[in-house]
């Protein structure tokens, strides 16, 4: 056995090497090729059944509003109830013939298998899944003092998903359906006070990747990896180390400090075009893929930029400041990083 390791040693990197460069070129022109192609023939979902988790606000309220303005019917499920409603009022407005809200928290699984169910009774049948409800915490791991506050993170970004995937699954297969899973370019940058998030994400994308494996072409898979988008999470909304949902805009600011906001109507936009005509990965904004470029080729670079400027203050460390934050202040970028109503909910909250 050894032996033989010893032999795939020396010979799978410049067998991986020239493969590369002899296969390589002209799969990209392929790739391009039938990427015209399904832009042209992308999927209708007109009248298709579309149920969207976490879709009271941002990404999921925003995606809830694009597949409506092309006439799909939705289920929209989360937490907030009186909140769905509005979000359920306007996307009948916009234009979906049918919309029915499902109050629901994806951490429990009888949850999940209730609002898949409610979904497939009412409308027959089940075409595509957005897999969108999420948290973040903001605290370092040793400042929680009881770890277990913090479940909440995997229990809804990562549990939730496959609770809604284990269920829907037959009735996707049924249809040739798609999951559209919201995993995050966390899932790959190291970002402190985030681990927990991060690693939810990571989990989230690898089960997904699995997922297309033994789902096969029965159902598809896109795996959408947003960076900072308008929405709750930069808004300032976290879970605490005590595991209590709080609003902090220095620790929003300590987080995102000079990365530029994308508006969330951009990124919905983005995602449901980009599924719909049949994109595996979708990254927004999509400068962002070139981060996991940084990642994997200079992995070192990328951890000291992000502890430099979400970590260390001019005088050394700090909890509470970072350099990156204390830059935009001085410079006063945020009018020109972050979206207008970030800001104005910012200052009603002042």
């Amino acid at each position: 056995m050894d032996l033989v390791n010893g032999f795939l040693n020396l010979v799978a990197p410049p067998f991986t090497f020239f493969t590369i460069l002899l296969f390589l070129p002209p799969w990209l022109f392929i790739k391009f090729f039938l990427g015209i192609l399904r832009s042209v023939f992308s999927e209708h979902i007109s009248g298709k059944v579309v149920l969207i988790t976490g879709a009271s606000s941002g990404i999921g309220e925003h995606l809830a509003y694009e597949y409506a303005s092309r006439g799909a019917r939705l289920a929209l499920s989360a937490r907030r109830e009186e909140k769905l409603r509005e979000v359920a009022d306007r996307c009948r407005h916009i234009g979906s013939p049918e919309v029915i809200v499902i109050r629901a928290d994806v951490s429990n699984a009888h949850d999940c298998k209730r609002m898949v169910d409610q979904t497939v009774h009412h409308f027959n049948r089940l075409d595509h899944l957005v897999n969108n409800a999420g948290i973040s915490q903001v605290c370092m791991l040793e400042d929680a003092e009881d770890i277990t506050n913090l479940r909440p993170v995997m229990d809804i970004n990562f549990w939730g998903s496959v609770y809604t995937t284990k269920y829907a699954a037959p009735h996707l297969r049924n249809c040739g359906g798609r999951i559209i899973a919201l995993s995050s370019a966390a899932s790959w940058i190291p970002l402190p006070r985030m681990s927990l998030y991060n690693a939810s994400k990571a989990a989230l994308a690898q089960f997904y990747e699995t997922m297309r494996v033994e789902f096969g072409s029965d159902v598809k898979i896109t795996i959408v990896t947003p960076g900072f988008i308008e929405s709750e999470l930069t808004q300032g909304k976290f879970l605490s180390h005590e595991g209590k949902t709080i609003v902090d805009y220095d620790a929003r600011d300590m987080q995102v400090n000079l990365s530029p906001v994308e508006k969330v109507e951009s990124c919905a936009r983005a995602i449901v075009k980009q599924a719909i005509r049949g994109d595996r990965y979708v990254t927004e904004p999509s400068w962002m893929k070139m981060s996991y470029m940084w990642k994997v080729m200079w992995p070192e670079a990328v951890e000291w930029v992000n502890r430099l400027m979400c970590m260390t203050t001019v005088g050394g460390e700090s909890r509470h400041d970072t350099f990156g934050k204390k830059i935009m202040d001085i410079a006063g970028a945020q009018s020109i990083l972050y979206p207008t109503s970030i800001q104005s909910s910012e200052m009603k909250m002042e």
